[in-house]
């Protein structure tokens, strides 16, 4: 009798449930709110769908709606995100066989991709038209991303006292909330706690306009602030405007800092190391065109050694 009830459950209901009861508290809550968003089109695609209603043909119709206003890669995160409810209800009897099997992903056709990076030269003349006075601005914290490749996060969480000015590091250990109410928060993983070495110039930059600042306060969000990374997108998108440049976002930044670190010969585990990544795998994965085109220099250099041999 029990087991009838439930399987006469809305299907958006069940989900509701499972996300509290399953992934609250196992997963960061950036993507937990991701789980929150599929509940959301869940009510809004199938708002009175029942749980025993759920077969193949349903959960198609369900993807494919879903698929009419987003791209492929998004439905199949949409996918992925109602699979584990689903299986989970198959598991306790609720619906008879698995109606995810030989799901058919869809979704539109992909906006035209962004550059997520700029050349050495681009990014010389774009920090040449930054305006660096000598008090805070998004404009520092725009430099300071270019020069550290840290996370737009791990940038505003910054305070005078992670600058150790005498070893020219700086400690990234903390991200500032700004998607939500504000205050300092965990980073991303532990590899991404770390200590980021500086160059003098940036060092010079820093002490000067740091000096009399708060220790532990952050240099780039003043109390009860509240920051938005578009705000700094499109400061950043004025500036590669106004220097002719391709235009690219706050991540663009920290992107390029990796990429003209990966073509000036520096070994992927370090730019891993520096970037914060969880293992070299990640680091190899979103730069992988980036190593390509640096394994065919290799091999040209490879060939015009063996050739001088003879």
């Amino acid at each position: 009798m029990l087991k009838e009830v439930q399987r006469n459950e809305l299907f958006c209901a069940y989900y509701a449930k499972w996300i509290q009861v399953y992934k609250k508290g196992a997963i960061r809550e950036v993507t937990m709110d991701k789980y929150r968003m599929a509940h959301q089109w869940l009510e809004k695609i199938a708002p009175t769908l029942k749980i025993y209603e759920l077969s193949r043909i349903t959960y198609q119709q369900i993807l494919n709606d879903y698929a009419l206003s987003h791209e492929r890669q998004t439905t199949m995160d949409f996918h992925h995100q109602l699979k584990g409810a689903i299986l989970d209800a198959v598991d306790e009897g609720l619906i008879d066989r698995d109606p995810t099997r030989k799901a058919i992903i869809k979704g539109k056709v992909p906006a035209a991709k962004k550059i997520k990076y700029i050349n050495q030269y681009e990014l010389h003349t774009l920090l040449n038209s930054l305006k660096l006075a000598s008090t805070v601005s998004w404009d520092w914290l725009l430099l300071l991303i270019a020069k550290t490749g840290a996370r737009f996060s791990e940038a505003l969480a910054v305070t005078p006292q992670d600058f150790d000015f005498t070893r020219q590091t700086l400690s990234i250990s903390k991200t500032w909330d700004y998607k939500g109410n504000g205050g300092f928060m965990p980073t991303k993983n532990k590899s991404s706690v770390r200590k980021v070495q500086l160059d003098w110039q940036t060092v010079i930059q820093f002490s000067s306009l740091i000096r009399g600042l708060p220790k532990s306060q952050p240099i780039f969000v003043e109390p009860g602030q509240k920051v938005y990374n578009s705000t700094v997108n499109d400061i950043l998108e004025r500036h590669c405007k106004h220097a002719h440049i391709p235009v690219i976002s706050i991540h663009g930044l920290r992107h390029t800092h990796a990429s003209l670190l990966l073509f000036a010969g520096v070994s992927i585990a370090s730019v891993a190391r520096r970037l914060g990544h969880a293992s070299m795998t990640t680091t190899q994965k979103t730069y992988l065109h980036i190593i390509q085109e640096l394994e065919n220099k290799d091999i040209d250099l490879v060939m015009r050694s063996l050739a001088s041999l003879s």
